[in-house]
């Protein structure tokens, strides 16, 4: 099942994914949003799929056209953003990064959350704006001390997410959380993909491209920590609960890889697009920031 989030008369709505477009299931009576889906689990995601087949080929009056939709995050609460970083093996060697013996984690905030199609702010405070592919993980169910051969089991699904950094800001002093936490920095979709449409998370191809040129291109199974390893070791360290999200690194391909000479930093008009197999593909398109005193 493909969840996703839109604002609708002025509201946030939730959406599931059909032939056709995306079906607005409050249409049909449902309460709740894409946090209660996520904490509901399999009751709630029977309910929809009731409602998808009660819906059937009337559905077309509530039916949303995925070009004219006012996207938001498919995960809209997180309690926690959890980042690994330097998890693809080929990333860490671009970046002359030694390979981790742990997974390096790091975290972001809500406010760096915002959806497909949605426009972002190049913050005025940097000038190396990069773009990282990840695959983002959904927690569906508690997970304390959770062993490595049951984590899949608390997962509830999976999206694309594009861990923006800003490289300047990121490497002024040994912690990663300025250059990670602006405004805007973790648009995160199209869609919320469930698990069971998933299969194996550590092999699906996984690719960014900016302007049309793809500039990342790998696989999943490029990364040194698997799903199943890091969602077990960060429920070691801390609960993990329903709606919270971990990205899971990014492979080789980043500005910040090149060689100096070709370091092109993201600048207003560019557009990154994140492809993930079987997720989809999140776009979004970068513009100036307007100062805004609060």
């Amino acid at each position: 099942m493909k969840l996703v989030t839109f604002n609708r008369n002025g509201r946030e709505s939730l959406g599931m994914k059909v032939d056709g477009g995306i079906l607005d299931v409050t249409a049909y009576g449902f309460s709740g949003g894409i946090m209660e889906v996520i904490a509901g689990g399999t009751s709630r995601l029977e309910e929809l799929r009731r409602i998808a087949d009660a819906a059937g080929s009337n559905a077309s009056a509530n039916l949303l056209d995925e070009a004219a939709m006012d996207w938001g995050p498919c995960v809209t609460q997180p309690q926690k953003i959890i980042c690994i970083g330097l998890n693809y093996r080929k990333h860490a060697e671009e970046t002359n990064a030694p390979i981790p013996a742990f997974p390096i984690l790091f975290n972001k905030f809500n406010n760096t959350l915002t959806g497909h199609r949605k426009p972002i702010a190049i913050p005025k405070v940097t000038q190396k704006l990069d773009y990282e592919a990840e695959l983002a993980v959904v927690i569906g169910k508690a997970a304390k001390y959770v062993p490595k051969e049951r984590a899949l089991e608390h997962v509830f699904g999976y999206a694309c997410v594009n861990d923006l950094s800003a490289r300047d800001l990121q490497m002024r002093t040994q912690q990663w959380l300025l250059g990670k936490s602006c405004d805007g920095f973790s648009p995160l979709g199209p869609y919320l993909v469930t698990a069971d449409e998933v299969g194996d998370p550590n092999d699906l191809a996984i690719r960014s491209i900016v302007n049309g040129e793809v500039r990342q291109s790998s696989n999943t199974s490029d990364m040194i920590f698997p799903v199943d390893e890091i969602v077990s070791y960060v429920s070691q360290h801390m609960t993990l609960l329903p709606g919270d999200v971990i990205l899971t690194g990014t492979p080789e391909g980043v500005v910040l890889g090149y060689s100096p000479e070709r370091q092109i930093y993201l600048k207003p008009g560019d557009e990154v697009v994140i492809e993930i197999e079987k997720l989809g593909r999140l776009v979004n398109t970068f513009v100036a920031e307007e100062e805004v005193v609060l």
